[in-house]
């Protein structure tokens, strides 16, 4: 995406470190690593196009050349470590260098390097399709689990679980129709990578006078590249915060109409017969493979487990919040009339943020805006810092990072606090600019791993972010909507630091999709307790100041008034995805913008006419489709999770809950099914109370 070439350099303040100077080295760890018989190693990324290409090209013919000795082994001399513990590191290896050059391709600031970076994510995408498809490999694979060896449970799951990829790749099939589905598979690739590259290049300028932006803080107006030479104001509708900005600020209808209308449209002209294509791929994939519909494939290897149960799930969410919901619409319609006069006012889309906002200054006395002070964005990660190491009993150490992709990018090395062993790395990526990744996300770059010696490879994550830069004297000042955002993504670093599995396939990142975000969707609750806020949040004008017990509890108000809204969003983003996904006739291509839309306003409000909000969608070609009503089931789960830190002696900091948490829930990671891991933290049966209480729904 195009930003301003003003906001291309982070904030100063940003590049403090936790403990004001990078000192340390990664060469610092080297000892307790080898006590530990652990290996701590960065990637070493292709930084020229001539490198991707080169270093992509070796992955794939070294990983070849692997696979081809294996598949020539004597049955006879099979055994566990020379066949599917070879084949995941021979794969994991290739994995890991693709999330690399996924990472490239959405942080290099180079736009030829990030080019090249998405043609090498393609091409490594084809050559991992290709690999479902190797008799040779499969038939060894298959020879040793037919001898049905003693194997432990990490050993047996793997082995299962990879059979199972096989046949669900429809190696089963007779040629013909396998290596049509192989086609079809590396043609879905090319597609979702060209829908993300649509989506990361839509730019939409606006400019607007002083007068059209009126109600939209100084914290948007005074951002570097937003002032014109003319006196005008240039805002971007492709920039997350400062869409924020203008739907819950500007006062006139119309400037709000104009954004909304610029952002619903972005990539529409590209995307929406690119995204035409990509469900009509899926569904013929999917009927190849024996299956219904794509829902039904995608399901099969969740916790959900066929598309059907995924949508009685929310759609006994939606009617559950549809008396919340009506409540809530009709106050905001109210507060709608009662400004503009007409009694008979009618919300638009563009007006829910505004009055949703406009709710929660004049019932609750909450501004969001006017919160901003008690956030400053280096004082807030500090804070979070020292709670996540005391909960987790970790320890973070930034270092001089040998390499970074962009001035300020920091890099960090975790450690267990106890016994000093390190656990992984992560770098920080926080703030906007050219071609960058434009929203918030948290990046693989190494899967944790058994190595053939014994000793254990460890994570290295990546944080990509967007948060509001700093400017007109001000450090960067964050809602506490972006808290929100910002212990959420990096629970997910958590997730990936903490997570001790053997095998790369059984890795926390690669637990089902409709669990993956519960871990970090459970640290979101964190933001919403006083004694924890009390930890970092105070006026970076005044430290002694800080955020009032009563702004707490308001804050809190404000949210269940307005939740019903938010967890019926949700649920439509999931349902329009499955309502595309769960078409039968492959033949028939569909309306996917009108059947989206008409979803919309069924869940929540009718968009304007000729928007395509579909087009960008990103999640669509990110790995979430038929998988979008994951967030919501993942936050039930995560919800009731945090109700075991709300009950505890110290509540979110207490240090016991959070030992268990590491140990049963993010160490596990995919060894086990993770139902088992969060009833064995919850010492009980999942609960759907908690949810229920959280979002104001009494019983």
């Amino acid at each position: 995406m195009k930003i301003p070439r003003l906001l291309l350099v982070a904030p100063l303040t940003a590049l403090a470190t936790l403990l004001h100077a990078a000192t340390a080295k990664l060469a610092d760890f080297a000892a307790a690593a080898e006590s530990h018989r652990v290996v701590l190693a960065l990637p070493d990324y292709p930084r020229t196009v001539e490198q991707l290409r080169t270093r992509g090209a070796e992955a794939t013919r070294n990983a070849d050349a692997m696979l081809a000795a294996l598949a020539k082994q004597d049955a006879a001399a099979l055994t566990f470590a020379n066949t599917f513990a070879a084949y995941d590191k021979i794969v994991g290896d290739v994995s890991a260098f693709g999330d690399q050059a996924n990472t490239i391709a959405e942080s290099n600031p180079e736009k030829a390097v990030r080019d090249a970076a998405r043609e090498l994510r393609t091409q490594l995408d084809a050559w991992r399709i290709g690999l479902d498809y190797r008799d040779d490999v499969y038939r060894v694979l298959k020879a040793f689990a037919d001898t049905h060896p003693k194997l432990d449970p990490q050993e047996q799951r793997l082995v299962d679980f990879t059979l199972r990829d096989y046949r669900r790749a429809g190696l089963a099939l007779a040629p013909g129709p396998r290596q049509q589905v192989e086609q079809l598979r590396k043609q879905l690739s090319a597609l979702e990578q060209e829908f993300k590259v649509n989506i990361n290049q839509a730019t939409a300028p606006l400019d607007f006078t002083a007068a059209e932006l009126a109600g939209v803080p100084d914290t948007l107006l005074k951002s570097p590249g937003v002032p014109q030479p003319d006196g005008r104001y240039r805002v971007m509708a492709n920039i997350t915060w400062h869409a924020v900005a203008i739907y819950e600020n500007a006062d006139r209808a119309e400037t709000r109409r104009t954004f909304y209308l610029a952002r619903n449209r972005l990539a529409a002209e590209k995307n929406v017969p690119v995204f035409t294509q990509l469900v009509a791929l899926r569904t013929e994939i999917a009927h190849q493979l024996g299956y219904g519909t794509w829902a039904d494939y995608q399901t099969e290897t969740r916790m959900a487990k066929n598309g059907a149960a995924a949508l009685k799930f929310e759609e006994d969410l939606v009617a559950g919040l549809q008396p919340k919901l009506a409540a809530e619409l009709e106050t905001l319609r109210q507060l709608k009339a009662a400004q503009t006069g007409d009694a008979a006012a009618k919300l638009d889309p563009w007006d829910i943020s505004y009055y949703q906002n406009r709710l929660k200054k004049e019932r609750y006395a909450v501004d969001a805006e006017q919160l901003r002070v008690y956030f400053p964005y280096q004082a807030t990660l500090d804070g979070m810092f020292r709670i996540y190491q005391r909960i987790f009993g970790l320890k973070f150490t930034e270092i001089d990072p040998p390499y970074v992709w962009f001035p300020g990018v920091q890099l960090f090395v975790v450690t267990d606090a106890a016994t000093g062993e390190p656990m992984g790395s992560f770098y920080l990526d926080m703030f906007p600019r050219e071609g960058k990744y434009n929203h918030f996300a948290c990046f693989q770059q190494l899967l944790g791993r058994v190595l053939p010696d014994g000793r254990y490879e460890l994570p290295v994550a990546a944080l990509l972010c967007n948060f509001p830069p700093s400017g007109d004297g001000k450090p960067s000042l964050l809602q506490h909507d972006d808290v929100e955002t910002l212990f959420h993504e990096f629970g997910h670093v958590m997730h990936a630091m903490l997570s001790r599995a053997r095998f790369q396939r059984q890795e926390s990142f690669n637990v089902p999709q409709d669990f993956v975000e519960a871990p970090s969707q459970m640290l979101e609750n964190w933001v919403w307790d006083k004694a924890v806020l009390d930890t970092f949040a105070a006026d970076y004008r005044d430290p002694a100041k800080k955020i009032p017990a009563v702004t707490i509890a308001a804050l809190t108000a404000a949210r269940e008034a307005t939740d019903g809204y938010l967890n019926r969003r949700q649920l439509a983003l999931g349902l329009l995805d499955l309502a595309v996904h769960t078409h039968a006739d492959a033949s028939k291509p569909i309306d996917v913008v009108g059947e989206t839309n008409a979803v919309l306003a069924r869940v929540t409000i009718p968009p304007a006419p000729d928007t395509a909000f579909i087009a960008y969608f990103g999640h669509m070609a990110d790995g979430y489709d038929a998988g979008y009503y994951g967030y919501l089931w993942s936050k039930v789960i995560a919800i009731d999770m945090a109700s075991e830190f709300k009950k505890a002696p110290d509540g979110f900091l207490d240090v016991k809950v959070g030992r268990r948490l590491r140990d049963e829930v993010y160490a596990a990671g995919d060894t086990r099914d993770v139902a088992v891991s969060v009833e064995k933290f919850l010492g009980r049966p999942r609960s759907t109370a908690p949810f229920l209480e959280y979002v104001g729904i009494k019983h």
